[in-house]
């Protein structure tokens, strides 16, 4: 039985994958390497930003120190949050969704951005208080596709409340994030915003759907 929802974030409760797509292109540029959006989705899409930028250094032939590491986060962080704060736009469905998912589970979140963007787009969307955990980048030393995150968040909860692995389902909306929940025999349901249907097909996701929009939280409880 189905006790407890983890969203991943970006492309699951906010719709802002562009503007992630757009700053790191911008900060890629400064540094003299291009990134098409087709690029984006189908190579970093999942990725944290220090994953990425190592993969995108690693990609031009080029070694990427931590000092510069960290400033080009930094960077990308600021743009992503001028981005996003001038045109936030929630999953549809999201509202309705969360606020019906936390009167039947626990909810957390579990995701590769930074914890402080997290929050900030929470903060302006009144959903926070909905969440009983929150895994962000900052939380684990391996992104998705490795499921330390999922596993940190059933860590997290289980200190809280004992609850088994296979009581979790996660919505994702990214192939790494498919395979981290799984990996962490999560069940996980897939939304179509950066993927089309088709592309999803044979994978081992529970669900796809195209948004939140017209489901219910109740649909997920024998899964």
């Amino acid at each position: 039985m189905i006790e407890a929802v983890l969203f991943d974030f970006n492309g699951v409760l906010v719709d802002d994958e562009a503007e992630h797509c757009e700053a790191l292109q911008t900060i890629l540029r400064d540094e003299a390497i291009m990134m098409s959006r087709e690029e984006y989705y189908a190579d970093y899409l999942g990725l944290d930003d220090r994953t990425g930028f190592v993969q995108a250094f690693r990609r031009a032939n080029r070694t990427v120190t931590t000092e510069i590491l960290n400033r080009l986060v930094e960077a990308k962080s600021r743009i992503y949050l001028r981005l996003v704060t001038k045109s936030l736009r929630l999953v549809p469905g999201v509202m309705e969704f969360v606020h019906d998912a936390a009167r039947r589970y626990r909810l957390g979140i579990v995701s590769g951005a930074l914890r402080r963007e997290i929050e900030i787009v929470l903060g302006k969307s009144g959903l926070h208080d909905r969440f009983e955990i929150i895994i962000a980048a900052d939380d684990v030393s391996r992104c998705k596709p490795d499921p330390a995150s999922y596993l940190a968040a059933h860590e997290a909860l289980n200190r809280r409340r004992p609850i088994a692995a296979g009581a979790c389902v996660v919505i994702e909306d990214s192939l790494p994030g498919l395979q981290a929940a799984r990996s962490a025999g999560m069940a996980c349901g897939m939304l179509t915003t950066s993927h089309p249907a088709r592309s999803l097909e044979g994978r081992g996701a529970a669900f796809v759907w195209d948004s939140l929009a017209g489901h219910s939280a109740a649909e997920l409880a024998d899964l």
